[in-house]
């Protein structure tokens, strides 16, 4: 359902993401990990259209996106770092205006947004301008509102920031049940606990370039990590972060 080939962008003489190739398929929740400043969002401002490739191509459920945009969006729900809300609009106001914008029938849009409402725990506070929401809630809504028009592809930057650890049980579950009927989710995460618990498969992007892909176990292989290592000890000897005297410089699977 992803596929990113030989993703480039330059800033200058500055590397952002250099030459990333990576496949995501129907159904998986793929974990993309890396240091502050490694590429993650700028690789996922590509996918999303906000930013143009130096290099690459990037395929959203088959289209193009360079070629067919509007196809390749239509597909998919976006959770962005830093989202921005209507303040001044109900949650189902909000959610009503998210819905139009897909175009959504408003029969439909209307049961879906109850749907994402009670999902997302938000029922009681659908009437309540968005300006009174706790930050928390403001995730929630911003979740729901990515969800509205049943995207096949979920693309959610840094998901669990601000959660109270109800609202992060209750996202972890959302994913897992959205993966079983077939939705992606790419998901960039600082959570290695998270990213532990929920991811299929993981990517850790270093400096722009993808260092190592797989299942945690593969991860752990490639390592020589202990069989009951931890996500975070990996991690961090993938990216230099403990006291390994060499680092591996180019792992896939």
């Amino acid at each position: 359902m992803i596929e990113l080939v030989h993703l480039t962008k330059r800033y200058g003489a500055t590397v952002a993401v250099d030459d990333l190739s990576l496949r995501v398929d129907a159904g998986e929740i793929f974990g993309f990990l890396g240091p502050n400043g490694a590429g993650k969002t700028t690789t996922i401002r590509m996918m999303m259209g906000l930013l143009r490739p130096t290099a690459g191509r990037v395929f959203l459920g088959g289209h193009d996106l360079a070629m067919d945009h509007i196809a390749a969006k239509r597909l998919c729900g976006f959770v962005p770092d830093r989202p921005h809300i209507y303040e001044k609009l109900t949650g189902a106001e909000f959610l009503d205006f998210v819905a139009g914008l897909y175009s959504v029938p408003p029969q439909a849009a209307a049961i879906r947004r109850d749907e994402l409402l009670e999902m997302f725990d938000l029922t009681e506070w659908g009437t309540e301008l968005v300006e009174s929401y706790s930050h928390g809630m403001k995730q929630r809504l911003v979740m729901a509102a990515a969800m509205i028009h049943a995207p096949r592809l979920l693309i959610v930057d840094e998901p669990m920031v601000g959660l109270d650890p109800r609202g992060a049980r209750l996202l972890k579950r959302t994913f897992r049940r959205l993966a079983g009927e077939g939705v992606t989710i790419f998901m960039s995460t600082h959570s290695l606990e998270v990213a532990e618990e929920t991811c299929d498969r993981i990517g850790i992007i270093l400096q722009g370039q993808l260092v190592a892909v797989g299942t945690l176990e593969e991860l752990r292989q490639q390592t020589g990590a202990h069989a009951n290592s931890k996500l975070e000890s990996v991690f961090l000897k993938l990216t230099g972060g403990d006291d390994m005297t060499e680092m591996p410089t180019a792992l896939t699977a």
